[in-house]
């Protein structure tokens, strides 16, 4: 990847070296105190022999003032359900999915967590094709009014928006595009934005 992104609430050198402490640990979590943050890894492919399935991919519970919030889905949703049920995780008691980027092994498991958890708000980065849906003005296209109606699009006479499916239609999804709060010192920092490229990916903060 040419760019990597972190959930990290508002002390972000305290949660970096919780997140080193936390990719240590295999055993199943207690949940944190409200007043306590932790984060516990259920997606990678590093760490000592487990019942944890190691794969390519990342996934992150992490838990900051009273919320669970669930980074990335890894890249299988099998894998996914099988490491939550070792660590004792219900991905079915979250407050939201924080989903990085567009690849497939940070969003292949989405599939799990939709599945035990339909309604969750799920916040990704808006793109102007990317998997999660987004909308772009119809000045994004060239025109050429020379052309006869049938060979323009919408016969020469476009839409102001044109809006673009979701791999996941029925997902409660936000689309961020700008540092976001979502909860109290939880932060969606847009990231990785030129004036040439789109949104690719966010981080938290």
């Amino acid at each position: 990847m040419s760019c990597d992104v972190g959930l990290i609430p508002y002390s972000a050198l305290f949660l970096l070296v919780m997140f080193c402490a936390a990719t240590l640990s295999a055993a199943p979590m207690p949940p944190a105190a409200p007043t306590q943050a932790q984060i516990t890894v259920l997606y990678d492919a590093f760490g000592k022999s487990s019942d944890m399935h190691k794969d390519w991919g990342y996934a992150a519970l992490v838990e900051y003032g009273g919320k669970r919030i669930l980074f990335d889905t890894g890249n299988n949703p099998d894998i996914l359900a099988h490491n939550a049920q070792v660590k004792g995780i219900d991905l079915s008691k979250l407050d939201f999915v924080v989903m990085s980027h567009r690849h497939g092994d940070h969003m292949g498991g989405l599939s799990y967590v939709l599945k035990v958890n339909p309604a969750v708000k799920i916040y990704a980065p808006k793109e102007g094709f990317g998997v999660y849906g987004a909308d772009l003005p119809s000045t994004f296209y060239r025109k050429d009014a020379s052309l006869p109606p049938e060979q323009r699009y919408y016969d020469g006479a476009p839409p102001d928006i044109i809006r673009f499916g979701s791999a996941w239609p029925g997902a409660n999804s936000q689309l961020v595009d700008r540092n976001t709060e979502i909860a109290p010192d939880i932060h969606l920092i847009a990231l990785c934005r030129t004036s040439r490229e789109p949104l690719n990916c966010v981080s938290c903060r």
